[in-house]
Formats: C-alpha cells, sequence, structure tokens
C-alpha cells in the first residue's frame, strides 16, 4: 500500500476512540502522556457524556472525519463499525479487537471476510491488535502505558506480538524509537507495507522486526530490498528456529531442510541481521541508528582489563568477527606510548599505564580508530553514580569520544554487564558520535550481525524468489525412477555415469561390455532409498559377482541399471533442492553420501544462483576442504562440481510448477579437470494445476 495512503492514519490529527471503556481510556491517557496536539472523539453506544467529555453514540454523529480510529467493540459489531468508518471518509483504524481468523474457526474467517469487505479501501491494523505508537508526531493508538518521548530520528519497530512491543517500547537501553507498531492478524497492513512505506521517512534510520511468520514472502523481499537500497538496515528476531517443516521428507535434502533454515539463508542473502534476543536486537538497532551496517567484519576490541579481552575472544568464539592483528604503522605507534610492557594485540589489554593520562589514552584510542577497523570497541564498565566517584571513567570515555571524531572506523563503548553504563554516560557517547552498547556478549553479537549485513549488501545481489505463480501443481506427487531422473537432469547439462537399465539375465553381460568395475541398482519409483532395501550392489569387479548380484536385486525389481563404477572421487557432496511453502525453490548444499547424517555440513541458498554464490556456499563448507585438497590428496574439479549445480537448478527452474523435489546424492567430484558425476538422483513432481 503506498505511503500516502497510511500517512494519514499513522499520523493522525484526530482520533476517534470506540468502544470498551478501559481500553479506549487507556488510548485517551496515552494520548495525554506523550502530548498528543490533535483533536480526540470518544464514541460509545450509552457511555454518558461529561463537562470534559463528549460521547457520541455513534461514527456517523462525529463532528469531523477521523484521520485514525481504535476500535475496541464485540467482534461481530467489528464490521459495522468498519463500514461507518469507510462512509465517514476515515483515514483508517486499528482492530484491537480478536476472535477473527486467528481462531482458525469458520465463523472467524467470515468476521474477517466481512470486516475486509466493509473497511473498503481503508487502511487498518489488526484485527487482534494492540495498536501503534508515533513518537515522532506524538500520537498513540496503543490501549496501555505509553513510555518514551517525542524525537527526531529513530528506528522503526514492528512486531506481531503487542507484549514484546511494549517490552522493547520499556528498555533502559537509550534505543531511539520513533515509530513502535503491531501488526496483529495483519489483515490487510502487513509487516512489509510498513517497511515500503516508512522507507521514505527520512527520520526512520532503520527497522527492528519481530516475527511469527512472513504474511507475503514475495512483498517482504522486495521490502527488504528497498530498505537495503535506501540505506536503513534491518535487524529481526524471529521465533520458531526449531520448528521443523510441516510436511513429510522423502529424501536427505527434505530432512535437512528445515522451515527456520530457509528463513536464516533469507536474511543471510538479503542482508537482515537476524538476533536471537530482544537485548541483541535493541543493541543492533542502536549501531544501525548510528551509522547504518558496518562496512565489513574487521573489528578491535581493547579495554584496561586483561580479563575483558580473555572473555572477549572466548564469546566471540562462535561469531563471524575478524579480530585482524594491529598494522605495523599503527604498533609502533602503540609501543612508544605503551611500552613494551603491553602487548600488542586483538582483543588488545592496553592495560592502565595511562588511565590518568587522558591525553596520552586519546593518543592510544586515536591510533586504533585509524588503523583499518570497520569498529573499535572500548570496553568499559563503570561503577554505579551514586555510589562511586566516575572521574577518571569519565575522563576516558571522553579521551576516546574525542579520538571518534573524523576517524574512519564506527566507535562503540562496550559494557561488560548492561547496567554498568549510566543513562547520562548513553547520552554522552551518543551525543559525540560513539555507540554505547550493553553486555559483552549481545554487542560482539551486535557488530557481528553489522557487519554481516554490510557484507551482504556489498557482495550479494537483490534475491529473487521462484514462486510458482499459480502454486505447485495439485494432486499426488510422484517419484521418477533414478534412470528417469538421470536422464532428466543430463538433458540440462548434468553428467551421469555410463549406464543403461537391463533384465536380471542380461545384466552381467551390459555389465562387461561397460567395463569392470560396475553398480548394479534395483529401479523404480517404489524406490527411493534403495540402500535401506540392499537395492545396491558396488564394486562388483567381474561376470560372476554381476550375476550373483543380478539374481538377488531381481526380487526387489525386474529392470536394473548397470552402470560404470566412479572409483578416483575426492569428495562426495549433496544437490537438493525444495520448495519451500512460502520462499519457493530453495537450493541445498552439503557433505553426500554416507557423510551426510553424520556430519550435518549443509548450507541452504535462495535465488538468484549464480556461480559466485555456490562457490561461496561450497566453500564454505567443512566437506569444501576436501575440494582444495586434504593432507597431499588431490584437489577436486570445483568447477565442474558448480556447473552441476547450477545445470540443477536450471532444470528447477524450467519445471517451476511441478516440481516438488530434487535429491542428488551424491555428486562424485573427480580430480581437477576431470569432471564430477550425478551418481543417484531422487527427482519427485506433482501433476499441474
Amino acid at each position: 500500500m503506498p505511503t500516502g495512503d497510511i500517512r494519514r492514519l499513522i499520523a493522525p490529527r484526530s482520533i476517534a476512540l470506540i468502544g470498551a471503556s478501559a481500553w479506549t481510556d487507556a488510548v485517551a491517557a496515552g494520548n495525554a502522556a506523550i502530548g498528543y496536539q490533535g483533536t480526540v472523539w470518544r464514541v460509545h453506544p450509552t457511555r454518558a457524556s461529561t463537562p470534559a467529555t463528549t460521547f457520541y453514540r455513534s461514527v456517523a454523529e462525529l463532528p469531523g472525519s477521523p484521520d485514525a480510529a481504535f476500535v475496541a467493540v464485540p467482534n461481530h459489531d467489528a464490521p459495522g463499525v468498519a463500514r461507518e468508518l469507510k462512509a465517514r471518509g476515515a483515514g483508517g483504524f486499528v482492530c484491537f479487537t480478536a476472535g477473527f481468523s486467528e481462531l482458525g474457526t469458520e465463523s472467524g474467517h467470515a468476521l474477517t471476510r466481512a470486516l475486509v469487505e466493509n473497511a473498503g479501501d481503508l487502511p487498518f491494523f489488526g484485527p487482534n491488535c494492540y495498536g501503534f505508537v508515533n513518537f515522532f508526531d506524538r500520537a498513540a493508538l496503543l490501549p496501555d502505558q505509553v513510555v518514551g518521548s517525542s524525537i527526531e530520528r529513530g528506528v522503526a519497530v514492528i512486531c506481531q506480538s503487542g507484549t514484546i512491543a511494549l517490552t522493547l517500547s520499556f528498555n533502559d537501553r537509550s534505543v531511539p524509537i520513533g515509530y513502535l507498531f503491531t501488526v496483529g492478524n495483519q489483515t490487510r497492513l502487513a509487516v512489509e507495507d510498513l517497511i515500503e512505506s516508512l522507507c521514505d521517512d527520512t527520520r526512520v534510520t532503520a527497522f527492528g522486526l519481530y516475527l511469527e511468520g512472513v504474511k507475503d514472502p514475495e512483498r517482504f523481499a522486495r521490502a527488504a530490498d528497498k530498505a537495503r537500497r535506501a540505506g536503513k538496515p534491518i535487524a529481526v528476531v524471529k521465533s520458531g528456529r526449531t520448528a521443523a517443516a510441516a510436511r513429510t521428507a522423502h529424501s536427505h535434502t527434505g530432512a535437512l531442510a528445515g522451515a527456520d533454515s530457509v528463513f536464516e539463508a533469507f536474511c543471510r542473502q538479503a542482508g537482515l541481521a537476524r538476533c536471537d534476543t530482544l537485548g541483541t536486537l535493541c543493541e543492533t538497532l542502536k549501531l544501525f541508528h548510528t551509522g547504518g551496517a558496518l562496512a565489513g567484519r574487521k573489528v578491535l576490541v581493547m579495554g584496561a582489563s586483561g580479563g575483558d579481552m580473555a572473555m572477549t575472544a572466548d564469546v566471540s568464539r562462535s561469531l563471524d568477527i575478524d579480530f585482524a592483528p594491529i598494522p605495523r604503522e599503527q604498533e609502533l605507534v602503540l609501543r612508544e606510548l605503551l611500552t613494551d610492557r603491553v602487548t600488542i594485540s586483538n582483543p588488545f589489554d592496553i592495560h592502565t599505564y595511562l588511565w590518568f593520562d587522558p591525553p596520552a589514552l586519546g593518543r592510544v584510542f586515536g591510533a586504533v580508530l585509524r588503523a583499518g577497523y570497520d569498529a573499535v570497541g572500548f570496553m568499559l564498565d563503570c561503577p554505579p553514580e551514586a555510589k562511586a566517584d566516575t572521574a577518571s571513567f569519565d575522563a576516558a570515555i571522553d579521551a576516546f569520544i574525542g579520538a571518534s571524531h573524523g576517524a574512519p572506523s564506527r566507535a562503540a563503548l562496550i559494557a561488560s554487564l548492561p547496567e554498568t553504563i549510566s543513562a547520562r554516560v548513553r547520552r554522552r557517547c551518543l551525543d559525540g558520535g560513539v555507540i554505547p552498547l550493553q553486555g559483552q556478549r549481545e554487542a560482539l553479537e551486535a557488530l557481528a550481525l553489522a557487519g554481516a549485513v554490510g557484507h551482504a549488501w556489498r557482495a550479494n545481489p537483490s534475491l529473487q524468489l521462484q514462486i510458482s505463480p499459480g502454486g505447485t501443481g495439485s494432486g499426488a506427487a510422484y517419484s521418477l525412477s533414478e534412470y528417469g531422473g538421470k536422464v532428466a537432469l543430463k538433458e540440462f547439462g548434468v553428467t551421469i555415469p555410463r549406464g543403461e537399465l537391463a533384465s536380471a539375465g542380461a545384466a552381467a553381460g551390459r555389465a562387461a561390455d561397460l567395463g569392470f568395475p560396475v553398480v548394479i541398482k534395483a529401479v523404480g519409483a517404489h524406490l527411493e532409498h534403495k540402500t535401506e532395501v540392499g537395492g545396491v550392489a558396488l564394486n562388483i569387479h567381474n561376470a560372476a559377482q554381476a550375476e550373483t548380484a543380478a539374481r538377488r536385486l531381481s526380487a526387489l525389481s525386474d529392470s536394473l541399471l548397470v552402470e560404470q563404477m566412479t572409483t578416483d572421487g575426492v569428495a562426495e557432496i549433496l544437490i537438493g533442492l525444495i520448495v519451500d511453502p512460502q520462499f519457493g525453490q530453495v537450493l541445498m548444499l552439503g557433505a553426500g553420501g554416507v557423510l551426510t547424517e553424520l556430519l550435518s555440513d549443509s548450507v541452504t541458498l535462495l535465488p538468484p544462483w549464480t556461480r559466485e554464490s555456490v562457490k561461496a556456499a561450497l566453500r564454505g563448507l567443512k566437506v569444501g576442504k576436501l575440494l582444495g585438497g586434504y593432507r597431499g590428496k588431490p584437489a577436486g574439479d570445483l568447477e565442474a562440481l558448480i556447473d552441476t549445480v547450477l545445470n540443477v537448478t536450471r532444470y528447477a527452474s524450467a519445471n517451476l510448477a511441478t516440481l516438488v523435489e530434487i535429491d542428488v546424492n551424491p555428486v562424485i567430484v573427480r580430480p581437477k579437470g576431470s569432471g564430477a558425476i550425478a551418481v543417484d538422483v531422487m527427482i519427485r513432481l506433482i501433476n499441474p494445476a
């Protein structure tokens, strides 16, 4: 929905509060607390007016057309109120009332349809929605305490949970919240609508999201890309990390592709900072607000405590942070200032030799802030102001702030404990261009995430989701035989073993024609998992072995596949592709063969699939070390493997409307220059609609 369609609603000059007394009274109180300067009208069918407040009996009686309305009436009355607001020319509404489609009942869905029909083109939040606060323009449609004040620049927080929205507004971390939205059922206005609209608001610096699901993945992807182009990064907490995809796993690919892995891939490629906790979300938003995403992952952390630096190294061991050594030029400057008593390293324990010499301390800060790092953190925990003398701490902080002016590196003051950096110090830092980060773990996570976002923005193309316009077919899914799947992929350039179908009686002769060693397999659409039923015979070196194997396998299938056996493999790789219910076609790469379950070594990729993205993904796998040559073994044919991956995706794109799943496991990667061979293939399709 275009920005102009919701601007009147979210920055109203007149508000109508309709319905339940307790809730609408709370909205009125919130507007008074925030200093709302517009007109507030009250609507209630029976409530008596007072000298201070007039209660109108209906929307039709209002003296004017409200820009925004808060609707807190019984659910069966809400569609009628929506009709009245539409007729009155309102700008939109918040439907606080619950009891709609979230119930999952036919009556709930019917009420939702009636609400949508009666609202016409009016924008609205909800139903089952807690409302919003606009701190920029000082307007609130929130039936609870409004905590915060008017600001000129800040982040937009958008939540699918009213309670979590309130929790974020209650933070004591100096997160500058300009908008606080809850979206309820997202029947009309969804998260992606707000992102798209607010990208054009120059006061918004970044977005913070709490999600339980994505309503329209394609529009969400476009909104994220618009935010990226506007230079407004997104930090997100999404629940459901442990929930598996709600479908039957027919293959290794299906078993590996949980629903959350797809959203994780979306965030990684689109450049969204996915946070585990609200604390990390807050710290990441502060970092984004004070200058956007980091240019990269190169970070230096320093402090006057060896213990702090040791903990920094330990806490960061699972984070993607590059603690690059201090360059030689700056090392010489630091050694002159700190002498040989201090080890020059990163993380950097500067000791306390210069603690009471702020000018010299400032020169230390200046050297590292100009050493080519994307961010420099000064770790310092201050004593409680009411109980201790903070003068020396203030002096050190002032020296750091002063040194940061004009420096190319982003500067952050990091407190190990959230409470050891006061509101006064946070304000001092923010006014001086330094990011006050609270909590060692949250701070380091925020730095890692901001660096990952900057890297993704710079390196990754915009997502191009592959979702079938009409959905994926109808009717029962079916599997191609292994041979049928191989033939289908061969037409798109995938190399398969030399082989042919044969009867049990002819299999030995075909094996001799191909040349030993060979593999013989029972084939058929009913044999998706041949190894589990003994349907594969490997390492057949002569005709007698071939005849024995053929007799045994004939009990499983009348048709046998005889193929040359690849004996010079360097690595075995899984190439899989599933159709996610929301995000469409998703590629998975991982360790193949018997290592698939043992290593759990896989990566998920959303389109566009490029040579560069596939190469980076393969190199990031544990098994990727084998491709480069490991412990004297030959390097694998990486380029041929990439060709194979891209050819599989070409087949998937060409069969967008009917493809359910592809599992190529394994692809045997031969030595460099010798190619890569898809030795087992499973393809599941569905009849087109």
